[in-house]
């Protein structure tokens, strides 16, 4: 048994057989052989691993007469490798002596050699790993034939497990087959986290190298709620994480029943709670746990999910289906946010010079700079605004000069509507998103143009302390709980009060109940979150008053650590809400 532990970025235990991808994209059947069915099956592997030899001497002798003899060693090399007695002898064992079927066995077989060499503290043998995966993948393919399974294929449940799963291939991923997904790399809000949560695929990140030792096909337990992965658990574990499975079931049925009642503290503040969303279908889900609207439309799933340039009719359907689902509850639609850890493939060779993505061309900087793909999406966006309680916002604004540019822009695609006589909103509230230390600075300032701020914790955390979000060598520097991330929301909120402007937060922070009484204490109303989280924060609300709230509040305020804030937080949550502490 294999435990890893990561960080948990969406709820939920589930068990079931591992598909590894990366060095892997197959579905590897661990499946035990009959007795009768053993020497057909070892004459299976023999076939497969001949016709792997017969293939690298061919790449052998092509390469030797177009390359030169020191390109040709390195086909060598492999044909040495493939050819091994011990590699062979160990396959054939599992074979005949455990019964295990041709796919498992190789894949079980040169996952120990390659984590063997990865280990070994030499670089260069390190590297060499690389070669015994080629070796996997080439016999895996020979055996597996025509019945290699691509994630839009599968035909049964599955954890992933992957190096890495991008964004796109993440909103790709079909939630019917895929029931988890765990990686070695990431942090609590890289986009790909944040897309978990949005398909409510119970998922860890950060998990560090692990997917040398592990074969397709084992069971795997995924903990999203405590952020560990165990692969091959013995009875006794499965038994105990069933048990959890049961429980964390129970609190979500319980939670339900709050669906159909109103966000109010019980001295009678109303707070309202929206919903964040990556796709237009999830606004149901949204609506149906109770949301007030939806605070967070973010559409780069439009330019994320497929091969083409989304066209203006496309923006138009997606913000209609959302608006006309919402009835006269608001929806605020996030321009562009691409760039950093979201880059569509057709558009990876205009970021693939940038040094520092993070702080590169993305958001409002890449509209502002493209402007006839910014005008595309302004024009769907006024002209879907008719059918419902449509808001704009702009994200990572960090000037003054940038909103202004925006909303110049926003006026110029008004003006063409109307020559045009196209029907559009012509009083549609314009937002900005709240992300980085200057917007922060310059709040006084912003809420004299703006209609509402929104603060997104997830990027103002990771530029305000300065560690990448997504780098999991400083993931325990990123904390929502940094005494300096509580004191820009307090900035922000004064700037808004003062002036009449709305805030909401809708980062990562806003979907923990940790923080629920934190920010309700430091004066906020509006909060919002990813869906399944709805209820939760519903429930911190129903069970505390604002007093209280700023008791709380004001008792974090005045801790220096982050770690101590959080820690403060999470016992209070604990004697306000027991079963949200798991």
């Amino acid at each position: 048994m294999q435990v890893r532990s990561g960080i948990p970025v969406s709820p939920g235990v589930v068990v079931g057989p591992a598909l590894v991808l990366g060095s892997e994209d197959f579905r590897i059947p661990r499946h035990y052989l009959s007795r009768d069915a053993v020497d057909v099956e070892l004459v299976r592997f023999k076939t497969a691993l001949d016709s792997v030899c017969r293939d690298i001497e061919e790449h052998e002798i092509l390469v030797g007469d177009q390359l030169g003899s020191q390109y040709a060693a390195i086909f060598s090399a492999h044909l040495q490798m493939a050819r091994d007695p011990r590699l062979i002898k160990e396959v054939e064992s599992l074979i005949r002596d455990e019964c295990c079927s041709p796919e498992y066995a190789v894949s079980k077989t040169l996952r120990r050699f390659a984590e063997q060499m990865q280990n070994l503290g030499d670089q260069y043998l390190a590297e060499r790993a690389l070669d015994i995966f080629d070796l996997e993948k080439r016999l895996l393919r020979k055996l597996l034939g025509e019945s290699r399974e691509e994630l839009s294929n599968l035909t049964q449940p599955v954890i992933i497990l992957a190096h890495d799963l991008t964004p796109g291939e993440t909103a790709t991923l079909n939630t019917e087959f895929v029931i988890g997904f765990a990686t070695e790399v990431g942090g609590h809000t890289s986009h790909t986290a944040i897309l978990a949560g949005a398909l409510e695929i119970p998922a860890v990140v950060g998990l560090g190298r692990y997917l040398a030792g592990v074969s397709g096909g084992e069971m795997v337990i995924l903990d999203g709620d405590h952020g560990q992965v165990i692969i091959d658990p013995d009875e006794a574990t499965l038994a105990r994480f069933r048990d959890s499975q049961a429980r964390s079931i129970r609190v979500r049925e319980r939670l339900e029943s709050l669906e159909i009642l109103d966000s109010e503290t019980q001295d009678g503040q109303r707070v309202q709670i929206f919903g964040n969303i990556e796709f237009p279908e999830e606004v149901h889900q949204c609506m149906k746990r109770g949301a007030d609207g939806v605070g967070l439309y973010r559409t780069e799933f439009l330019y994320l999910g497929g091969n083409k340039e989304p066209t203006e009719q496309d923006h138009y359907d997606a913000y209609c289906q959302v608006l006309k689902a919402c009835g006269d509850h608001p929806v605020v639609i996030r321009t562009l946010d691409i760039g950093a850890d979201k880059v569509p493939a057709r558009l990876r060779n205009r970021f693939a010079d940038s040094q520092n993505p993070m702080l590169g061309l993305r958001s409002i900087r890449l509209s502002l700079q493209s402007t006839p793909l910014f005008k595309v999406q302004l024009r769907a966006v006024l002209r879907a605004a008719v059918f419902g309680n449509c808001r704009i916002m702009f994200p990572l604004v960090a000037s003054l000069l940038e909103f202004r540019q925006a909303r110049m822009i926003l006026m110029d695609v008004m003006e063409d509507l109307e020559d045009e006589g196209v029907d559009f909103c012509r009083d549609l509230p314009i937002g900005m998103m709240v992300e980085v230390p200057s917007a922060v600075i310059l709040a006084e300032e912003f809420a004299r143009e703006v209609d509402f701020f929104s603060i997104g914790t997830n990027d103002l955390i990771q530029y305000t302390l300065a560690c990448d979000r997504s780098d999991p060598s400083v993931a325990n520097l990123y904390r929502s709980g940094d005494p300096s991330i509580l004191r820009m929301i307090q900035s922000v909120l004064k700037a808004g009060e003062r002036h009449g402007k709305s805030v909401t937060v809708c980062g990562q922070m806003s979907s923990d109940p940790r923080f629920m009484p934190l920010l309700l204490g430091l004066g906020l109303r509006q909060v919002s979150a990813t869906p399944h989280a709805i209820p939760r924060l519903k429930e911190v609300v129903r069970n505390i008053s604002i007093p209280e709230a700023e008791r709380i509040a004001a008792h974090a305020c005045s801790l220096d650590l982050a770690r101590d804030v959080e820690h403060y937080l999470l016992g209070e949550l604990g004697r306000i809400c027991p079963d949200l502490v798991v």
